[in-house]
Formats: C-alpha cells, sequence, structure tokens
C-alpha cells in the first residue's frame, strides 16, 4: 500500500526557485508524475518520469524550467523549478501511473498536494 506525500512548496519572488519532493511509503516501481491546480481551473499535467528514471515528460510551459528526478534508494521524486513564474502559483501534487504518461486517468494515487505562491 503506497502513501505519498509532497513537501518543499512555499512563497518565491517571480524568478526564483523551488525544490518540490515527494516521499512514498513504501518501494513503487511505477512512474510518477507532477501536476498542479490553480483556483478556477484544471488540474493540469506538469512532468513525468519513467519507473527506471530514464525517460521524462514536460508540459509546454515547464520545458527549460522545471526538471523531474528520483531516488528509488529513498523513494522519492523531485521537481526542481527555476525561473519561476506567477502563473506557476497553484497547488502541486505528485502521483504514481503504471507507465510514463500525461494523461490524468492513468494515474492512481496521489498526494495531498503543496502550495505554490510566486509573487510579482
Amino acid at each position: 500500500q503506497v502513501q505519498l506525500v509532497e513537501s518543499g512548496g512555499g512563497l518565491v519572488q517571480a524568478g526564483g526557485s523551488l525544490r518540490l519532493s515527494c516521499v512514498a511509503s513504501g518501494r513503487t516501481f511505477y512512474a510518477m508524475g507532477w501536476f498542479r491546480q490553480a483556483p478556477g481551473k484544471e488540474r493540469e499535467f506538469v512532468a513525468a518520469v519513467s519507473s527506471s528514471g530514464t525517460r521524462t515528460r514536460y508540459t509546454d510551459s515547464a520545458k527549460g524550467r522545471f526538471t523531474i528526478s528520483r531516488d528509488n534508494a529513498k523513494n522519492t521524486v523531485d521537481l526542481q523549478m527555476s525561473s519561476l513564474k506567477p502563473e506557476d502559483t497553484a497547488v502541486y501534487y505528485c502521483a504514481r501511473a503504471a507507465y510514463l504518461t500525461a494523461i490524468i486517468s492513468q494515474y492512481d494515487v496521489w498526494g495531498p498536494g503543496t502550495q505554490v505562491t510566486v509573487s510579482s
């Protein structure tokens, strides 16, 4: 039974950086993804990494600014965010899927989320 918990959110000025972490309570051999949801908007895909850590996928707005990585020995998945913009303000969630995917319905376990606020 896998449980996910995010950490690392907070308040940062535009142009700054944050590193989000997600820890799993048990070992997982699943692909992992990061999603975000701003008030009044649908939850959207941000980034994902394969179970091995070999392959990654990013949404267009994250490319060149965000980096997803994982440490399977520590059961953690990180999202390094740089050059943050006010539009990045949202609750960020980590989740697992059977395979690398950007399709939200293919993720079956979710963390409770962590708030990221980017001021102008």
